[in-house]
């Protein structure tokens, strides 16, 4: 049935893709996690919110929490700290190295509604979960036009 098809010859934007354009896809293409050399290391976050509270969970293993700093001033959240890199033994010979160490520096505007004095952060398990209570104090209100 196959010697019956026609042959076509694709030539022109109908061919196969030129090699650069698929090159140029996948090299802008970064998945979490995989290194690349001339970027820097930045931990993953989650931000949600509930009607009491924001909440912020930061992916950072192989973190002391002694090495994480957090600060809250001025409607910014400021999360910084130091993944330091690992001795390595003398007769130990590394053939791939993929993880990533160096000190990140995140910041996050938060709403005015936040109780900066009673944030509270907690470490486990390589997650750093912040929680950030709101005053309720601030509520959008619907203002009528008059007139």
């Amino acid at each position: 049935m196959f010697a019956l098809a026609p042959i076509l010859r694709r030539t022109g934007s109908l061919g196969r893709p030129e090699r650069d354009f698929i090159d140029r896809f996948f090299g802008d293409f970064s998945l979490p996690g995989i290194a690349v050399e001339d970027t820097e290391w930045v931990p993953a976050f989650d931000v949600s919110e509930t009607d009491k509270e924001l909440i912020v969970k930061a992916e950072v293993p192989g973190i002391d929490k002694k090495d994480i700093n957090i600060t809250v001033s001025d409607g910014i959240l400021t999360i910084e700290g130091e993944k330091k890199h690992e001795k390595k033994a003398d007769n130990e010979q590394y053939h791939r190295v993929e993880r990533r160490y160096g000190t990140f520096f995140r910041t996050m505007q938060i709403p005015d509604e936040v109780e900066a004095d009673k944030v509270d952060a907690t470490y486990k398990d390589g997650v750093l979960n912040i929680r950030l209570p709101k005053s309720g104090a601030v509520h959008p209100r619907k203002i009528e036009i008059k007139g």
